[in-house]
């Protein structure tokens, strides 16, 4: 069982000043844990949520990779996949941080969980691909959400790449396709969204 948190700790990370409106942190694990949602609107309720939703067949294969040069995974990434319940087990009551590659692509219950504390009007959710493809009018959107003014025009670019061994395989690819296959659909339903791209 967890004590209360250490708000104070948490808070030094941040050093606003009279300049600040809004301040804020990205962390893409938040809406996947279980706790976070109600733990956050017991500190704010007011808190606004922006979601960053990448294809769930392509995060899973980034996130192998990146646990693969962590050197936190050793399996290949198709019986990695066929393992991630078993493996997952050994985190429960929690969830698993390293090999919830497919576990973590199920947006649709991630939202209502959130949801069920926050009003959607507090949460903007938007796709990878737009943030990639149209980065000023995305962040625009943003920027309305959060009530500031727009961003500066600005050079952009991609962070925190990383290099893959080798491409997903047709197999693996058909085989993320069939999870994903009704959660893709529930999502679009949830959201308005046309993810024909995600199967494609």
């Amino acid at each position: 069982m967890y004590g209360p948190p250490d708000y104070q700790s948490y808070l030094r990370n941040f050093s606003p000043t009279s300049s600040f409106s809004i301040i804020g942190e990205a962390t893409p694990i938040y809406m996947y844990w279980y706790a976070v949602p109600k733990r956050v609107w017991e500190y704010n309720p007011a808190m606004k949520w922006i979601l960053v939703l990448r294809n769930p067949i392509e995060r899973a294969y980034s996130h192998w990779n990146m646990e693969r040069r962590r050197g936190a995974e050793s399996l290949p990434f198709l019986d990695a996949l066929h393992r991630e319940r078993e493996r997952c087990r050994e985190a429960l009551p929690e969830q698993h941080r390293v090999y919830s590659y497919t576990d973590r692509g199920f947006y649709s219950e991630q939202i209502r969980r959130l949801w069920h504390f926050f009003p959607a009007e507090q949460t903007l959710i938007l796709k990878s691909e737009d943030l990639q493809g149209s980065p000023e009018r995305t962040l625009n959107r943003v920027c309305t959400f959060l009530g500031v003014g727009e961003m500066p025009k600005a050079a952009y670019e991609m962070a925190h790449v990383g290099e893959y061994n080798s491409a997903m395989s047709d197999a693996e690819r058909a085989y993320l396709k069939g999870v994903f296959a009704v959660e893709i659909m529930a999502l679009e339903k949830l959201l308005g969204w046309d993810c024909s791209s995600w199967t494609a």
